[in-house]
């Protein structure tokens, strides 16, 4: 698990980045390769993470949200 000391924008910065790693080898492997499963729980990983951190907070970074809604949003294309 990542132990992070990190600022809130560096986490979401790292959000970003390892999902457009996921989309990437989504694209080139496909869906359920071991790769794209792999960045996908790794995405997993920092979003639970982030919202762990930001507990307290009132609501949740806008966005993460989005970042969170766009990965879903990818995955039912496995279906089609």
């Amino acid at each position: 698990m990542y132990g992070y000391s990190n600022s809130q924008t560096e986490m979401i910065e790292e959000i970003k980045v390892k999902r457009e790693l996921m989309i990437k080898s989504a694209n080139t492997f496909g869906f359920t390769s071991d790769e794209t499963i792999k960045y996908s729980q790794e995405l997993d990983e920092l979003i639970n993470e982030y919202h762990r951190m930001m507990g307290q907070a009132s609501s949740p970074c806008e966005e993460v949200r989005l970042a969170f809604k766009q990965t879903i949003m990818i995955w039912p294309k496995v279906l089609v």
